[in-house]
């Protein structure tokens, strides 16, 4: 059975507080905390593990934390590449009201000789898996010494040369840099904000965010899976759009919903999808699958889900309303 691997070059710990109330310049106590080896590509793995895809998550960790991460749940998914010192923490605080409030740590620099060393990992987990996709997920270190980030051609360069299709979630100077040329890319998957400063104007309906997304397609990208936070998402190709939306039974982190929802897009792609309101349609199938992960992926207290979603059922449209109006950022 073929896989699915996953690179994650700025690996993390995630630290997620849940608070009473959150109140800025104020004391609080957290309710409760948990801590989580993360990083995009490694949620993103996890979703895909829960949902039954074979899958490997090759992934830039401190040493110090290699222990940690050895003991938890996603261990056995995890390729890690061990660089000297700890490994960043992203914050998450989630109130008694579900807004989550999130703070990332800096992506550290990599040596010449760790991105070397994650290259030769990737390599060797492209050829393990038999892999059909490889997935760049979160942010790109800069290399030591340098203000360039790690090269991404080389990880361009290894996908082809083992066949995988290369679905890239980034954001930043990374994102702005592969929307320049995004030639060769099979997938990617921006959010109506970054859609809209790459095209440089507002997007405030669907339409506009497909008009938007299929500029990027005319460049030489195949998919654009562009999520629309509570809206749902839309799945553009050169000549189709679906929307997808899915109701979560209730809001518990919203962080990591992105990266289920790659998971659960892949996961329509590369598995027969069950009856669904998509019906045999390849890419309504898969859009509807992410948007049921992402709204699966909220109702998780963490940032990793666990299992596949039950009783969620997407909201599935073909001929999109290009005149919908989406929700102002910052609103729901």
């Amino acid at each position: 059975m073929s896989g699915i691997v996953t690179l994650t070059a700025a690996g993390a710990i995630d630290a997620t507080y849940r608070v009473g109330t959150l109140r800025r310049g104020a004391f609080a106590r957290a309710d409760s905390y948990t801590r989580e080896v993360s990083g995009k590509g490694v949620n993103v793995s996890a979703a895909l593990a829960a949902g039954g895809a074979r899958t490997a998550a090759v992934v830039v960790l401190g040493a110090d934390d290699v222990r940690f991460a050895r003991c938890g749940l996603t261990a056995p998914l995890l390729r890690i590449v061990e660089v000297p010192g700890a490994t960043r923490v992203n914050t998450s605080i989630i109130d008694a009201e579900g807004a989550t409030t999130k703070v990332n740590a800096p992506t550290p620099p990599l040596s010449s000789g760790a991105w070397a060393a994650t290259l030769a990992a990737l390599r060797e987990e492209l050829a393990l898996q038999t892999a059909t996709w490889l997935v760049i997920s979160g942010s790109l270190p800069k290399l030591s010494g340098s203000e360039e980030l790690v090269e991404l051609a080389a990880v361009r360069a290894a996908a082809e040369e083992h066949g995988a299709r290369v679905a890239v979630d980034t954001s930043g100077p990374a994102l702005d840099a592969l929307l320049a040329e995004p030639a060769g890319i099979d997938l990617l998957t921006p959010n109506a904000e970054e859609l809209s400063a790459a095209v440089g104007r507002p997007l405030a309906t669907l339409g506009e965010v497909i008009a938007a997304a299929r500029e990027t397609v005319e460049r030489g990208v195949t998919t654009v899976l562009a999520s629309l936070g509570a809206d749902g998402l839309v799945a553009v190709t050169a000549d189709r759009a679906v929307f997808a939306r899915a109701d979560a039974p209730f809001v518990a982190n919203t962080a990591g919903a992105g990266d289920a929802a790659l998971a659960g897009f892949l996961l329509g792609l590369t598995r027969e999808a069950t009856a669904t309101a998509a019906g045999d349609d390849p890419l309504a199938v898969a859009a509807a699958s992410a948007a049921e992960w992402g709204a699966h992926a909220v109702a998780h207290a963490s940032t990793l889900v666990a299992g596949p979603p039950h009783g969620i059922r997407a909201l599935v449209e073909t001929d999109p309303d290009l005149t919908r109006v989406l929700t102002p950022e910052g609103e729901e």
